[in-house]
């Protein structure tokens, strides 16, 4: 039991992941990605006079049955086999996070930024609320998620999915090194 509450290398990781792609397509020529799972839900719950949602999503039920796996297996994983030390972050990162401003770094998500008591501040909101709306038109503007751009879109050689995997790298470092810092100056 002990395999399950530490990470695994990316040697073992990563070919499983990438083993879902031609397991998905082999199964039934379905493709792997996440972001349409909204979609279909709205789809499913709210039936209306909008174009965008007028689709057979029940041909699509797979895909929610997938989500839905993928939040039991998170929530199983983080209560049943949660690693109870902290992570280890290097003396160069705690000193950065420290000069940005967050000092309770213990654990994965910063309280600074991603706690119910800072949703109610202006970086809480910033980073919580704001960046969860770029990131869900992001996803909308591409045309799907990193999982399904990055893993199966290029694995089927698909330019426009190579083009996307290369702005969400360099969206992500512009956040990182740019962006972010200059929220938490606020």
């Amino acid at each position: 039991m002990n395999i399950l509450s530490q990470p695994w290398p990316w040697y073992i990781s990563g070919p499983l992941i990438g083993l879902m792609v031609p397991l998905l397509l082999i199964m039934g020529n379905k493709t792997f990605g996440i972001s349409s799972s909204l979609r279909h839900i709205c789809a499913a719950c709210f039936p209306s006079n909008i174009t965008f949602f007028q689709y057979n999503w029940r041909a699509q039920s797979w895909n929610l049955i997938f989500a839905f796996g993928i939040v039991l297996g998170g929530f199983v994983a983080g209560y049943f086999f949660a690693n109870p030390n902290l992570i280890e972050l290097s003396e160069n990162a705690v000193a950065e996070l420290n000069s940005l401003g967050i000092k309770n770094h213990e654990g994965l998500f910063p309280q600074e930024l991603f706690s119910l008591h800072s949703l109610f501040t202006l970086k809480g909101f910033i980073v919580m609320v704001v960046g969860g709306f770029f990131v869900g038109f992001g996803t909308r503007y591409a045309g799907g998620c990193t999982s399904g751009h990055s893993i199966m879109g290029m694995s089927n050689l698909q330019l426009p999915s190579l083009i996307a995997t290369i702005c969400f790298f360099v969206g992500g470092l512009v956040m990182t090194w740019f962006i972010l810092p200059f929220i938490l100056s606020l």
